[in-house]
């Protein structure tokens, strides 16, 4: 195959994937007029923004060949704080600022300990997922904090999630608008800056990436800190949605995240990936959800299919290396 259109076909890969995902339910006379509506295709969109916040900081991770299985952790101990905040009456900016300050405080100190002991991303984050979520629960004294009707209406934190006119697809709530600027930017820094030529430089080869001059545990560090304050905004959208701070909410979300950054394209051996297939991704898996419950089927089913899913995507993945590897040989 022409190493032109095997470019052009990965990138479409993700995109053709998720037109494949809506025709198969579309196919269904009883599903189809729920699933195209306006509203329905809002909630799915409003679905997706937790899930693909958190894809543009795993996407920054693995393709520079790390990974974080901290994130649900994060998310939760963000919404608590962020819940804390509003019972306490404080300012929305300073709610907004205070859980991605967490979120990017708990990256850096992943950063940092991958960076400077040089230790596996794996151990590293797993460890960190059990201290998070400890730390969530110790805040909260492992209740839901629920802050009053009162207190939701002196800030506008509540409602960049909630959708005006649910049957409507317009307006869309101010939380996808915040996914979809923040993927533009991400997609420019990612092709377009030294930054991140150098996470490509890292997830390709670390050792020549270090050779080349270029400053490993810095970067390293950098990563996993910018990744940190995507969570903690998944976290700020995570109470949002739910009007609640639960320190027992988000488990699993990290392999939602993963996988939706895999679907999109990216290599768990990193050099791999973008952000636009990381966010398609994170879009096929809410059509996968949305449109399974459209169907009726047993949510052990829609786990099934999810999982079946992301063995296909890393098979794949796998695929396109061997083919890779046979043209450089």
């Amino acid at each position: 195959m022409n190493p032109r259109v095997s470019r052009l076909l990965s990138a479409l890969g993700p995109l053709l994937g998720l037109c494949f995902v809506i025709g198969m339910f579309c196919l269904s006379p009883e599903v189809r007029p729920v699933f195209t509506t306006g509203g329905n295709v809002k909630t799915v969109l409003t679905q997706t923004v937790i899930v693909a916040l958190g894809t543009l900081g795993m996407t920054l991770i693995i393709v520079s060949g790390g990974i974080d299985l901290s994130v649900g952790s994060v998310v939760a101990l963000s919404s608590v704080v962020a819940a804390k905040l509003v019972v306490a009456e404080a300012s929305p900016l300073v709610v907004v600022a205070a859980a991605m300050l967490t979120g990017g405080l708990i990256g850096a100190v992943n950063g940092g300990i991958i960076a400077v002991f040089r230790m596996l991303p794996f151990i590293v984050t797993l460890g960190m997922m059990g201290v998070v979520r400890g730390s969530a629960k110790w805040l909260s004294n492992s209740q839901t904090v629920t802050p009053t009707k009162l207190q939701l209406e002196g800030t506008w934190v509540d409602d960049v999630m909630t959708p005006m006119n649910p049957l409507q697809f317009w307006p869309l709530p101010p939380g996808v608008w915040v996914a979809i600027a923040l993927s533009v930017v991400m997609v420019i820094v990612l092709r377009q800056t030294v930054f991140g030529r150098y996470i490509f430089a890292l997830g390709s080869n670390e050792a020549t990436a270090r050779l080349c001059g270029i400053r490993v545990p810095l970067q390293k560090f950098l990563i996993y800190s910018l990744a940190g304050l995507f969570f903690g905004l998944a976290g700020l959208m995570q109470f949002s949605r739910l009007n609640q701070g639960d320190p027992s909410i988000a488990i699993g979300l990290e392999l939602d995240i993963i996988a939706a950054v895999v679907i999109g394209g990216a290599s768990l051996n990193g050099g791999t990936g973008s952000i636009m297939g990381s966010m398609i991704g994170a879009l096929m898996m809410a059509v996968l959800r949305s449109g399974a419950s459209q169907m009726g089927w047993p949510t052990y089913m829609q786990e099934i299919i999810i999982g079946v899913v992301i063995v296909l995507a890393v098979g794949l993945d796998k695929w396109r290396q061997y083919r890779a590897a046979r043209r450089g040989g």
